[in-house]
């Protein structure tokens, strides 16, 4: 008898037909039970469309419910911890958006449940699982970077669209812009330099200390006076308490360098996916923008002028699908169909195959509690000056 198919309940209605299409690729290994969201207006179209599943406005009603095995957490990102940790408490399987907690006492209550639950708990973190940073994570764990010493990540991407809505009110990516001052968006930048690092695996490296500093905030107080006037409140001096750039500096166990920033406010084309890699016999930096190659530079295997040193770059495509991560291998035909370079294809065909076989998923709760403390660490390093501030060691059975 094969097994029984996953169970699935969607929290955060919002996310809508991009999900469908995703799950539609798993129809042996999934099932979708049941969506939740407070807003009955968003559960109209999932009502219409799968009429056979359940719908939820009481999240804590959707726990109760017996045929949900686990739940995809996509509601807004101050709900993420604490949904998580009930959700993992009334027996669901957790897949969560990013990031994962907003306070360190919520990652850390979110290590310890998953801890003494035994259930499974990925974060969604879907710029790890693009072909590209695949590619690179498997380049990395062959060692032909050499010794990794210097890496980027950066996430900058104009969303001032989505701090709002129609009448001006802020969303909560508007709120978030307008209450916190530091990095608030980290893990889409951390996330796949983290993992080429090998941060998950025993003999890996970690992360040990940030220092995060913020430019001045002008981006949105001048969007909002240009789209609603300047008696707007998002219009005025001192509104948003959020930096339009925010860059960070850590540092890791072995003494490896790495710069993030994190700007989704100022006007300019998308560059969503701006990384980095130095190694002592390789190095790799990703295309600017939509249409641009990846570049890669490897001693082994890159042409050499007569006298051994470097000639040029050349596209990372070129040397596909050699370098391409197993992941990729078994599901790139599929995931090739969807967003985020596969990304968003991958992260379910992980949480599911982890499910299936009993094992840790390829983000597992330490890698979210630590990417996502980013968010807090920065708040303290950015309201002392730059201060550098360690980062937790999630993976101690306790906090002292």
């Amino acid at each position: 008898m094969g097994r029984q198919p996953v169970r699935l309940a969607i929290v955060g209605a919002n996310r809508g037909s991009g999900i469908s299409r995703v799950l539609q690729s798993f129809e042996d290994r999934v099932r979708l039970t049941a969506v939740c969201d407070k807003n009955e207006e968003l559960l109209k179209p999932w009502q219409e469309r799968c009429p056979d599943v359940r719908t939820y406005g009481d999240f804590h009603r959707l726990l109760e419910d017996p045929f949900v095995d686990a739940v995809y957490i996509a509601s807004p990102m101050h709900l993420h911890a604490r949904q998580s940790i009930e959700a993992l408490l009334a027996g669901k399987h957790v897949l969560c958006e990013v990031p994962a907690a907003q306070t360190l006492e919520d990652a850390w209550e979110l290590v310890e449940t998953v801890e003494r639950t035994g259930l499974h708990y990925m974060m969604a973190e879907n710029y790890c699982f693009s072909r590209s940073a695949l590619a690179v994570k498997s380049i990395a764990e062959q060692g032909l970077f050499g010794e990794i010493t210097y890496m980027e990540g950066g996430y900058i991407h104009d969303c001032r669209h989505l701090v709002h809505g129609p009448d001006g009110s802020l969303t909560w990516r508007g709120e978030l812009h307008r209450d916190f001052n530091g990095m608030n968006y980290p893990t889409h930048s951390l996330g796949p330099v983290s993992q080429w690092i090998g941060s998950s695996r025993p003999d890996g490296d970690e992360l040990k200390s940030i220092a995060v500093f913020v430019s001045k905030a002008r981006s949105l107080q001048r969007y909002f006076d240009e789209r609603y006037g300047s008696s707007h409140p998002g219009a005025r001096d001192g509104y948003w308490r959020q930096g339009d750039s925010a860059v960070a500096v850590v540092q890791t166990r072995k003494n490896v360098l790495i710069t993030l920033r994190v700007d989704w406010t100022s006007a300019r084309p998308p560059n969503s996916t701006h990384y980095a890699v130095q190694g002592t016999e390789g190095a790799y930096v990703s295309g600017r923008y939509e249409g641009e190659d990846d570049l890669i530079w490897l001693q082994r295997w890159s042409p050499k002028a007569e006298d051994g040193q470097p000639v040029t770059w050349e596209p990372l495509k070129r040397y596909q699908p050699e370098p391409d991560h197993p992941l990729w291998k078994r599901w790139g035909h599929e995931a090739s169909r969807f967003r985020h370079g596969g990304g968003d294809f991958l992260v379910f065909a992980e949480f599911f195959s982890a499910i299936a076989e009993g094992r840790t998923p390829g983000v597992d709760v330490y890698d979210a509690a630590a990417w996502s403390s980013v968010f807090a660490l920065s708040m303290e390093s950015v309201a002392a000056g730059g201060k550098t501030i360690p980062f937790p060691d999630f993976k101690r059975k306790n906090r002292g």
